[in-house]
């Protein structure tokens, strides 16, 4: 079933609540992924927008950080768990962070561009794309892909409540924030039941 912002103005003046005022590349990137998502129901829309609002504000960004910081993905362990090469090769920059939801490690951009047909092995930079960045958190958030836990194994009806978004968390990144995404997650159902997401 596909579903759709009936009273788009009613959503965007509830949501300022949480972003504020919106500029014209958060504007895109919420119709973008109202497009993508049309098949979700509520909630899930509600905490995919949430995890956007937290990772990057709503806007397809790269991980801030000097290359110090992101050599951590570089070697060692946590590069290893992300496929990165056991090479201190600058893989840790060249599969950073980028999206909406950071897609991270050669292994994410290997599986993304599989499923988008692009190849973000050779240019990790098309995740920043909007349409492509809104098609990877669709697709990671739904299918599990970036945890091995997806929204149907915490949001299983229409609407989602607090403590369901809390553990939410789990399908990005541990419990991270996962109470500051949660509250931005409710105040964002909240703002697409306004705009009559049906």
């Amino acid at each position: 079933m596909k579903h759709a912002l009936e009273r788009p103005k009613q959503f965007f003046d509830r949501a300022r609540l949480v972003v504020g005022n919106f500029d014209q590349t958060q504007v895109e990137t919420i119709n973008r992924l109202t497009e993508k998502a049309a098949h979700w129901p509520l909630c899930w829309l509600a905490y995919g927008l949430a995890t956007a609002w937290h990772e990057a504000r709503l806007k397809p960004i790269k991980e801030r950080g000097s290359a110090a910081y992101l050599s951590k993905y570089d070697t060692g362990r946590l590069a290893r768990a992300l496929g990165n090469t056991p090479e201190a090769d600058g893989d840790g920059i060249k599969y950073a962070g980028r999206g909406l939801v950071q897609l991270t490690g050669r292994t994410n951009y290997k599986k993304a561009g599989d499923f988008l047909g692009l190849d973000l092995i050779t240019n990790p930079d098309l995740a920043l794309e909007p349409e492509n960045a809104a098609a990877i958190l669709v697709w990671g958030m739904e299918h599990g892909a970036f945890t091995g836990k997806g929204l149907a194994n915490y949001l299983p009806g229409w609407r989602g409540n607090y403590s369901q978004f809390r553990q939410c968390r789990k399908i990005i990144n541990g419990m991270d924030r996962a109470t500051d995404i949660a509250k931005y997650a409710e105040q964002f159902q909240e703002a697409l039941q306004l705009g009559g997401w049906a």
